[in-house]
């Protein structure tokens, strides 16, 4: 008989254990995922959202008729909408301008105020998503900022519930434990008690976007929502959340974009399970950890949160596409791929570099163009190309030099002060329009317009070659 509920505040947890038997056939451990997504907000965070608004009223923190407040990629503020609106709060949710905007639909639908703001600046930027909310409490009487980076409630929900479930869900079978690592309160808190009831028999796994700082890259954007520590090269202090305990994973498996959007789409083509990208890493690293185990072993996968709030993206093939995640549709139409081979060279400078900088990157390559100027220096595996802010031919800084517009040591891109039609903002023209390795010729024509005489092409989301005008046309 199914449960009957007083409030839908009590319907969150006790979320079923689905066995991978498709993705995981051949595999020496069964994988069987937490379907985190069942919770009545849709995520994980409806467990976090009521441990932490019920420990500040009970620690007078929030009071009747307050206001609670939280910066969030949008799972987060979801939890905190349900539970704070059915006890009787204002929510205000601050979101990230990255987020999908199906979360930002979601937050009001439920009657949060949605207010967006950037994460890829400094942290110490007041333009920052978590000094804007942090402003907001300061202004609002009575304002509760939840905190969920360094709320000890957060983890503590875990302990209490998600890890028990697993226990309990696998009868104490359980040898691996996976699972993202965002603010780190799920795999703290969950991978903690399965540890200490285990008598440390546990291994707990982290599954992390490649760049990500917590397995060791270097902080760079990536393409997979809410979990990750990435830094921006400006942040001068770099803080990680108090939430996360990282003597609680025992490993990382770190996973590229391509493959976690993939496995995400397989997710729901092969085992009926539509969940967002973040599962989508948690389930690669959970399939390359079980196919190191035995038959003894049992690996159980934290499903954060569902797909349904990334219809515009990774499960979007325009999406996949126009971003070179998705290629195989495009290359049986003529995709781009075949035309690298004789792309022109990506000639990346930091967007602090100086005119000589660019000038002597450019001679170092034939042709004209260079594609980009950053806002971080270039990186061995590519480019992230939302960082591409301009692009620059090695005549126009030439012929600036010459003429006494530009000395050899002036920033590429102006000072700060300069007026885009100055002297020095004048050299920097538009970035280079991109296009998905998996879009068609056609499509990158289009991209071209009249006032582009060469677009970048995207593999797995970064910037890798230049196409000219003359190439994509059926030239050299």
């Amino acid at each position: 008989m199914a449960a009957v509920h007083e409030s839908v505040l009590d319907a969150i947890g006790g979320t079923p254990l689905f066995r991978l038997a498709r993705l995981g056939a051949g595999l020496p451990a069964p994988i069987y995922a937490k379907a985190e997504f069942l919770n009545i907000g849709g995520s994980v965070k409806d467990r976090a959202a009521l441990s932490m608004v019920l420990a500040a009223e009970r620690d007078g923190l929030l009071r009747p008729g307050g206001t609670i407040v939280e910066a969030t990629s949008g799972n987060t503020g979801i939890g905190l909408t349900i539970v704070g609106r059915q006890r009787g709060y204002r929510v205000i949710a601050g979101v990230s301008d990255k987020s999908a905007p199906e979360k930002s639909d979601i937050l009001r639908a439920y009657g949060a105020e949605v207010v967006l703001a950037p994460t890829a600046v400094p942290a110490e930027d007041p333009a920052h998503l978590f000094n804007v909310v942090q402003r907001l409490v300061e202004e609002i009487p009575g304002a509760w900022l939840a905190n969920q980076y360094d709320n000890l409630a957060n983890p503590d929900a875990h302990v209490r519930t998600t890890g028990p479930e697993i226990w309990e869900q696998t009868g104490g079978r359980v040898t691996h434990f996976v699972a993202g690592v965002g603010t780190g309160g799920t795999v703290t808190g969950t991978g903690g008690y399965l540890q200490q009831v285990s008598g440390g028999s546990v291994t707990v796994v982290g599954a992390d976007p490649e760049s990500s700082m917590y397995g060791g890259g270097d902080g760079s954007p990536w393409f997979v929502e809410s979990i990750g520590h990435f830094l921006h090269p400006g942040t001068v202090e770099d803080r990680w959340p108090q939430a996360y305990r990282s003597e609680v994973v025992d490993a990382f498996e770190r996973i590229p974009d391509r493959e976690s959007l993939l496995t995400a789409r397989r997710l729901a083509r092969e085992e009926g399970i539509l969940a967002g990208p973040s599962s989508g890493t948690a389930v690669a690293a959970a399939l390359r950890v079980a196919r190191r185990l035995g038959p003894d072993d049992l690996v159980v996968v934290l499903l954060p949160d569902s797909g349904r709030s990334y219809l515009s993206k990774v499960h979007s093939d325009d999406w996949m596409r126009q971003w070179g995640f998705l290629e195989e549709e495009s290359e049986s139409a003529g995709g781009l791929r075949p035309l690298l081979a004789g792309a022109g060279p990506l000639v990346a400078v930091d967007a602090g570099a100086t005119v000589g900088e660019a000038l002597e990157a450019l001679r170092a390559v034939p042709g004209g163009v260079a594609p980009v100027v950053l806002a971080r220096a270039a990186r061995p595996y590519g480019v992230s190309a939302t960082e591409v802010v301009g692009s620059v031919s090695r005549a126009v800084l030439a012929a600036a030099i010459a003429d006494g517009g530009a000395k050899p040591d002036d920033p590429v891109g102006g000072s700060p002060g300069d007026s885009p039609g100055g002297p020095l903002g004048a050299l920097l023209g538009p970035a280079l329009p991109a296009v998905g390795v998996g879009q068609s010729p056609a499509e990158a024509r289009a991209a071209l317009g009249g006032a582009h005489e060469a677009v970048l092409v995207l593999v797995d989301g970064r910037a890798v070659a230049v196409l000219s005008r003359p190439r994509l046309e059926g030239g050299v």
